[in-house]
Protein backbone atom coordinates (compact mmCIF):
# COMPACT_ATOMS: atom_id res chain seq x y z
CA UNK A 1 0.00 0.00 0.00
CA UNK A 2 1.34 3.37 -1.06
CA UNK A 3 -0.46 6.29 0.56
CA UNK A 4 -0.32 10.07 0.18
CA UNK A 5 -1.58 12.40 2.93
CA UNK A 6 -2.51 15.86 1.65
CA UNK A 7 -1.44 18.75 3.90
CA UNK A 8 -3.34 22.04 3.73
CA UNK A 9 -2.57 25.23 5.67
CA UNK A 10 -4.30 24.50 8.99
CA UNK A 11 -4.13 20.69 8.80
CA UNK A 12 -3.19 19.25 12.20
CA UNK A 13 -3.76 15.50 12.03
CA UNK A 14 -1.46 14.54 9.15
CA UNK A 15 1.20 13.08 11.46
CA UNK A 16 -1.38 11.01 13.31
CA UNK A 17 -2.55 9.56 9.98
CA UNK A 18 1.03 8.90 8.85
CA UNK A 19 1.66 7.02 12.09
CA UNK A 20 -1.53 4.96 11.72
CA UNK A 21 -0.72 4.05 8.13
CA UNK A 22 2.87 3.13 8.96
CA UNK A 23 1.77 0.89 11.83
CA UNK A 24 -0.57 -0.88 9.39
CA UNK A 25 2.34 -1.56 7.03
CA UNK A 26 1.72 1.14 4.45
CA UNK A 27 4.32 3.35 2.80
CA UNK A 28 3.04 6.85 3.51
CA UNK A 29 4.22 10.35 2.61
CA UNK A 30 2.78 13.86 2.55
CA UNK A 31 1.71 16.00 -0.40
CA UNK A 32 1.42 19.81 -0.21
CA UNK A 33 -1.86 21.51 -1.12
CA UNK A 34 -0.18 23.61 -3.82
CA UNK A 35 1.18 20.57 -5.68
CA UNK A 36 -0.60 19.53 -8.84
CA UNK A 37 0.30 15.83 -8.96
CA UNK A 38 0.21 12.87 -6.62
CA UNK A 39 3.15 10.48 -6.13
CA UNK A 40 3.39 7.87 -8.85
CA UNK A 41 1.68 4.59 -8.05
CA UNK A 42 -0.29 5.88 -5.07
CA UNK A 43 -3.10 3.55 -3.92
CA UNK A 44 -4.67 5.71 -1.23
CA UNK A 45 -5.07 9.46 -0.74
CA UNK A 46 -5.98 10.79 2.71
CA UNK A 47 -7.41 14.23 3.49
CA UNK A 48 -6.65 14.62 7.22
CA UNK A 49 -8.35 16.53 10.00
CA UNK A 50 -7.67 20.10 11.03
CA UNK A 51 -8.88 23.55 10.03
CA UNK A 52 -7.81 23.96 6.41
CA UNK A 53 -7.40 27.63 5.49
CA UNK A 54 -8.74 28.55 8.92
CA UNK A 55 -12.24 27.26 8.00
CA UNK A 56 -12.88 30.56 6.19
CA UNK A 57 -16.11 30.76 4.16
CA UNK A 58 -17.16 27.24 5.25
CA UNK A 59 -15.18 24.32 6.62
CA UNK A 60 -13.39 22.69 3.69
CA UNK A 61 -14.68 25.16 1.09
CA UNK A 62 -11.32 26.67 0.12
CA UNK A 63 -9.41 23.38 0.41
CA UNK A 64 -11.87 21.78 -2.02
CA UNK A 65 -10.55 24.21 -4.64
CA UNK A 66 -6.83 23.83 -3.86
CA UNK A 67 -4.50 22.94 -6.78
CA UNK A 68 -3.95 19.37 -5.54
CA UNK A 69 -7.67 18.60 -5.61
CA UNK A 70 -7.76 18.17 -9.39
CA UNK A 71 -5.30 15.29 -9.02
CA UNK A 72 -7.27 13.92 -6.07
CA UNK A 73 -10.45 13.98 -8.17
CA UNK A 74 -8.71 12.14 -11.03
CA UNK A 75 -7.43 9.56 -8.54
CA UNK A 76 -10.99 8.93 -7.32
CA UNK A 77 -12.41 8.82 -10.83
CA UNK A 78 -10.02 6.04 -11.83
CA UNK A 79 -11.03 3.99 -8.80
CA UNK A 80 -8.29 4.92 -6.34
CA UNK A 81 -8.99 4.80 -2.61
CA UNK A 82 -9.76 8.14 -0.97
CA UNK A 83 -10.28 8.77 2.75
CA UNK A 84 -11.40 12.04 4.34
CA UNK A 85 -11.32 12.34 8.13
CA UNK A 86 -13.13 15.21 9.92
CA UNK A 87 -12.01 18.29 7.96
CA UNK A 88 -11.22 15.83 5.16
CA UNK A 89 -14.87 14.72 5.15
CA UNK A 90 -15.92 18.36 4.94
CA UNK A 91 -13.56 18.82 1.98
CA UNK A 92 -15.00 15.76 0.22
CA UNK A 93 -18.55 17.12 0.45
CA UNK A 94 -17.47 20.61 -0.63
CA UNK A 95 -15.71 19.02 -3.63
CA UNK A 96 -18.91 17.02 -4.38
CA UNK A 97 -16.94 13.78 -4.12
CA UNK A 98 -19.49 12.74 -1.50
CA UNK A 99 -23.09 13.95 -1.14
CA UNK A 100 -24.48 16.12 1.63
CA UNK A 101 -22.88 18.77 3.80
CA UNK A 102 -21.33 19.15 7.25
CA UNK A 103 -23.06 21.92 9.17
CA UNK A 104 -22.54 23.63 12.53
CA UNK A 105 -23.02 21.23 15.45
CA UNK A 106 -26.58 21.25 16.77
CA UNK A 107 -25.35 22.54 20.14
CA UNK A 108 -23.37 25.35 18.45
CA UNK A 109 -20.24 24.38 20.37
CA UNK A 110 -16.97 22.63 19.59
CA UNK A 111 -17.17 18.98 20.67
CA UNK A 112 -14.10 17.01 21.77
CA UNK A 113 -14.82 13.65 23.40
CA UNK A 114 -15.08 9.94 22.77
CA UNK A 115 -18.14 8.44 21.06
CA UNK A 116 -19.34 4.99 20.11
CA UNK A 117 -19.52 4.03 16.44
CA UNK A 118 -21.49 1.20 14.90
CA UNK A 119 -19.85 -0.37 11.85
CA UNK A 120 -22.74 -0.60 9.42
CA UNK A 121 -20.94 -2.71 6.85
CA UNK A 122 -17.70 -4.68 6.79
CA UNK A 123 -17.47 -5.29 3.05
CA UNK A 124 -15.65 -2.09 2.08
CA UNK A 125 -11.90 -1.55 1.66
CA UNK A 126 -12.05 0.58 4.82
CA UNK A 127 -13.87 -1.83 7.13
CA UNK A 128 -12.91 -5.38 6.12
CA UNK A 129 -11.09 -5.94 9.43
CA UNK A 130 -14.22 -5.06 11.41
CA UNK A 131 -17.45 -7.00 11.73
CA UNK A 132 -20.79 -5.64 10.59
CA UNK A 133 -22.67 -4.41 13.65
CA UNK A 134 -19.51 -4.08 15.74
CA UNK A 135 -19.49 -1.09 18.08
CA UNK A 136 -16.14 0.64 18.55
CA UNK A 137 -14.79 3.62 20.49
CA UNK A 138 -13.56 6.66 18.61
CA UNK A 139 -12.70 10.28 19.50
CA UNK A 140 -14.31 13.29 17.83
CA UNK A 141 -13.11 16.90 17.70
CA UNK A 142 -15.13 19.26 15.52
CA UNK A 143 -17.37 22.30 15.39
CA UNK A 144 -19.05 21.57 12.05
CA UNK A 145 -19.79 17.85 12.07
CA UNK A 146 -23.56 17.86 11.76
CA UNK A 147 -24.16 15.74 8.63
CA UNK A 148 -27.07 17.01 6.55
CA UNK A 149 -28.69 15.90 3.31
CA UNK A 150 -32.22 16.11 1.97
CA UNK A 151 -34.59 13.23 2.65
CA UNK A 152 -34.23 11.76 -0.84
CA UNK A 153 -30.43 11.70 -0.56
CA UNK A 154 -30.58 10.15 2.91
CA UNK A 155 -32.97 7.47 1.66
CA UNK A 156 -30.65 6.74 -1.27
CA UNK A 157 -27.61 6.48 1.00
CA UNK A 158 -29.48 4.08 3.25
CA UNK A 159 -30.95 2.07 0.39
CA UNK A 160 -27.66 1.69 -1.46
CA UNK A 161 -25.68 0.83 1.66
CA UNK A 162 -23.50 3.92 1.65
CA UNK A 163 -23.77 4.58 5.38
CA UNK A 164 -20.59 2.98 6.76
CA UNK A 165 -20.42 4.34 10.33
CA UNK A 166 -23.21 5.53 12.60
CA UNK A 167 -23.08 7.09 16.06
CA UNK A 168 -24.23 4.40 18.48
CA UNK A 169 -25.67 4.12 21.97
CA UNK A 170 -26.93 7.69 22.10
CA UNK A 171 -23.50 9.25 21.55
CA UNK A 172 -24.36 11.44 18.52
CA UNK A 173 -22.32 14.57 19.40
CA UNK A 174 -23.51 16.96 16.70
CA UNK A 175 -27.09 16.23 15.60
CA UNK A 176 -26.15 14.42 12.38
CA UNK A 177 -29.14 13.17 10.41
CA UNK A 178 -29.94 9.53 11.19
CA UNK A 179 -26.84 9.39 13.44
CA UNK A 180 -24.61 9.24 10.34
CA UNK A 181 -20.89 9.42 11.19
CA UNK A 182 -19.41 8.25 7.90
CA UNK A 183 -20.50 7.53 4.34
CA UNK A 184 -18.89 6.07 1.24
CA UNK A 185 -19.27 6.57 -2.49
CA UNK A 186 -21.40 4.27 -4.61
CA UNK A 187 -18.31 2.28 -5.67
CA UNK A 188 -17.15 1.98 -2.00
CA UNK A 189 -13.77 3.57 -2.84
CA UNK A 190 -14.28 6.98 -1.18
CA UNK A 191 -15.01 7.27 2.53
CA UNK A 192 -15.66 10.34 4.64
CA UNK A 193 -16.09 10.21 8.41
CA UNK A 194 -16.07 12.80 11.19
CA UNK A 195 -14.50 10.77 14.06
CA UNK A 196 -10.73 10.23 14.28
CA UNK A 197 -9.78 6.52 14.07
CA UNK A 198 -6.11 7.54 13.66
CA UNK A 199 -6.10 8.58 17.32
CA UNK A 200 -6.85 5.07 18.59
CA UNK A 201 -4.22 2.85 16.95
CA UNK A 202 -1.88 2.15 19.88
CA UNK A 203 -2.57 0.81 23.37
CA UNK A 204 -0.31 3.48 24.87
CA UNK A 205 -2.64 6.12 23.41
CA UNK A 206 -5.76 4.56 24.91
CA UNK A 207 -6.72 1.70 22.63
CA UNK A 208 -6.66 0.25 19.13
CA UNK A 209 -10.29 0.47 18.00
CA UNK A 210 -9.24 2.59 15.02
CA UNK A 211 -6.38 0.38 13.88
CA UNK A 212 -8.51 -2.10 11.86
CA UNK A 213 -9.53 0.69 9.47
CA UNK A 214 -5.94 1.26 8.43
CA UNK A 215 -5.20 -2.47 8.40
CA UNK A 216 -8.20 -2.92 6.12
CA UNK A 217 -6.77 -0.36 3.71
CA UNK A 218 -3.31 -1.93 3.76
CA UNK A 219 -4.84 -5.32 2.98
CA UNK A 220 -7.04 -3.88 0.23
CA UNK A 221 -4.00 -2.76 -1.74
Amino acid sequence: MKAAVVVFPGSNRERDVLRALTLAGAEASTVWHADTTLPEGVDLVVLPGGFSYGDYLRSGAIAARAPIMAAVRRHAQRGGLLLGICNGFQILTEATLLPGALMRNAGLTFVCREVKLAVERADTPFTAHYQAGQVIRCPVAHHDGNYFADAATLDRLEGEGQVVFRYAEGTNPNGSARDIAGICSANRKVLGLMPHPENLVEEIAGGIDGKPLFESLAAAA
